[in-house]
């Protein structure tokens, strides 16, 4: 899959973008704030419906304008074109569409364009809360299955119903309870299968790119946690009500789960500097790219935001030989402060690669 030209007006800082890229290699240059980062974020737009870095689209509209516009025009694997728009008001109604139709609900677009980003933002995986960790799960599963997300829906819908029941006034009510506890042990059950099963595939091809990246000597290891691994769900809920009627929400379920990032064996939260952080996380973002490319049927689009810092230059040089030229990965979009430093990088893999110089919200 290749996102062959992209339109963009009034999305955060960019005024106006009117881009054709390259198949392979494409660089976004320029001084922090000139608007790189915005223009890798409104290519994930467009896969996820939703930017990576505001919750609310109204942050993403630029001071002044009445509304952002984006438009990207995609080969599709099949070789036919389909384009993606979307506009959005702060007060209104976002709209999003494929081919000019527009979408009824927008999780029916999520795994039709997939895309992986790497961003200092990924740095939360590994300092955040365990949140963090189970929404990365979520976003690699929900794009090659639809069922994976609607019954993390679900699943979503009856918590928050039971924790309205455990925070009432009034004396339980079993049957409720009973009801939406059905219904968390039937949709977790079948999310921990598919986030279980995503971890045991996601492991092997981490721990092979991280020592390709340059790291070989440092064991890593990926593990998932779940209560669902550890005896009946259901009796779980059940017998958890009382307790959980004094602290107000659910103690157990998969809302619950956690994914263990270790480096030596002990978690890499407490013993990981930042190179190695770094390393690590680009390992697993690479690591999701060919999982995706191999559940989707589609290379996905990688979006790798300041992939320089903290990483010395051998080791940068190593990970854009891997993704510019290793015929598993496809078209990259990259961002750098330093025009001079990409060029002597792009010089020596040789690669076909356009590179886009951005000033002060514009593409000169």
């Amino acid at each position: 899959m290749i996102l062959e030209h992209l339109f963009v007006q009034d999305y955060r800082n960019l005024i106006q973008a009117d881009l054709d890229f390259s198949h392979r290699l494409n660089c976004f240059v320029g001084h922090n704030g000139m608007g790189k980062t915005n223009l890798l974020d409104a290519i994930y737009y467009l896969s996820f419906c939703r930017s990576s870095i505001n919750p609310s689209d109204s942050q993403t509209v630029r001071h002044g304008a009445e509304c952002f516009q984006i438009q990207g025009t995609y080969s599709m694997p099949s070789g036919e074109r389909t384009v993606i728009g979307c506009m959005s008001r702060p007060q209104g109604r976002k709209q999003f569409r494929r081919d000019r139709k527009e979408y009824s609900r927008f999780s029916d677009h999520i795994g039709y364009i997939p895309a992986v980003m790497l961003s200092p933002q990924d740095s939360e995986l590994i300092s955040g809360g365990s949140e963090e960790r189970r929404r990365f799960m979520d976003i690699v599963i929900s794009q090659y299955d639809q069922e994976y997300l609607k019954d993390l829906i679900d699943y979503n819908k009856a918590l928050t119903q039971r924790n309205v029941l455990l925070r009432s006034e009034s004396g339980p009510d079993a049957e409720l309870f009973l009801m939406w506890e059905m219904i968390m042990t039937e949709k977790g059950m079948r999310i921990h299968a598919k986030r279980r099963q995503l971890v045991e595939r996601l492991a092997l091809l981490f721990d092979d790119m991280y020592s390709r990246i340059g790291e070989s000597h440092e064991k890593v290891s990926l593990n998932y946690r779940s209560h669902a691994s550890q005896g009946d769900l259901a009796a779980m809920l059940e017998s958890g009500r009382a307790k959980e009627r004094i602290v107000g929400y659910s103690l157990h379920g998969i809302h619950r789960d956690e994914l263990e990032m270790c480096l030596g064996g002990y978690p890499i939260k407490r013993e990981g500097s930042q190179g190695q952080n770094k390393s690590f996380l680009t390992a697993l973002k690479l690591a999701q790219y060919s999982l995706l490319a191999e559940s989707c049927g589609k290379r996905p689009i990688l979006l790798m935001d300041d992939i320089f810092d903290k990483l010395d230059a051998g080791r940068v040089e190593r990970i854009l030989r891997i993704v510019a030229q290793e015929p598993g990965f496809g078209q990259v979009f990259i961002t750098d402060v330093d025009r001079n430093h990409i060029d002597r990088i792009l010089e020596g893999i040789g690669t076909d690669h356009k590179v886009f110089t951005i000033e002060n919200g514009n593409v000169i």
